[in-house]
């Protein structure tokens, strides 16, 4: 099979990764888009979500990791999460490597999603073009419609989850409690300690972290000594 008869359907926010650039260099045609779930869609029915070490890690602490999962299992029969770098990082990331562990075992044994080890974007590339030119899947991939309604509560669900200590346990109950995000960001550290189970601690965390003056903000919109002279 030719690659240049294969085509993958690759998330517009996976072109920094330098894979997109690896997989056009060895003949694949590309369809970039901006995917709702998961980064490369390479069959019918076979997804795959890639995710770095330090993603990996950073999504099973936010509680993102699961969430990510079971959306992958509700609209792919074939979910595949990638796993790309040195796995001696885990050590360097957490005290806990077994928090790690865990949270893999649950993906494989609870989700029933495979997950592969890559070393490096370029083996990631080769796994990407391996999968793509299986005879199964020479009818080529497609995207699926995911309902609009779901992915406006991913979104709120998904931005209230960016907030620090928060899972998808939490931001529901945010959003139960408050109704909308901007409400949940407006909120006072007493009202947002009052979400059951949240406390004062972690209250106190997201409103210094919303609060806090950005390093980005341009020096023009600061009053200088001359201004106020």
């Amino acid at each position: 099979m030719k690659l240049e008869n294969l085509r993958i359907i690759v998330d517009e926010r996976e072109r920094k990764s330098g894979i997109p650039e690896l997989l056009k260099s060895v003949g694949m045609n590309l369809e970039m888009k901006t995917l709702p779930i998961g980064d490369y869609i390479v069959g019918p029915e076979t997804i795959v979500e890639r995710k770095s070490i330090r993603d990996l890690m950073a999504s099973v602490f936010d509680g993102r990791l699961f969430d990510q999962c079971s959306r992958l299992k509700e609209h792919f029969e074939n979910p595949i999460v990638l796993m790309e770098g040195n796995v001696d990082e885990i050590e360097e990331i957490t005290e806990n490597p077994l928090i790690f562990y865990g949270a893999i075992s649950t993906v494989v044994l609870d989700f029933k999603i495979p997950v592969i080890p890559t070393p490096s974007a370029a083996h990631t590339a080769k796994l990407l073009v391996s999968m793509c030119s299986r005879k199964e899947s020479h009818k080529g991939p497609y995207l699926k419609k995911i309902k609009k309604s779901i992915d406006l509560e991913r979104q709120q669900l998904s931005a209230l989850c960016s907030l620090p200590g928060i899972g998808e346990k939490f931001a529901i109950r945010m959003l139960e409690k408050f109704g909308t995000p901007l409400k949940v960001f407006t909120a006072t550290t007493a009202d947002l300690a009052k979400v059951e189970g949240l406390g004062e601690a972690r209250a106190k965390k997201i409103k210094n972290m919303l609060d806090s003056k950005s390093k980005h903000l341009k020096k023009s919109n600061q009053k200088t000594l001359h201004d106020t002279n």
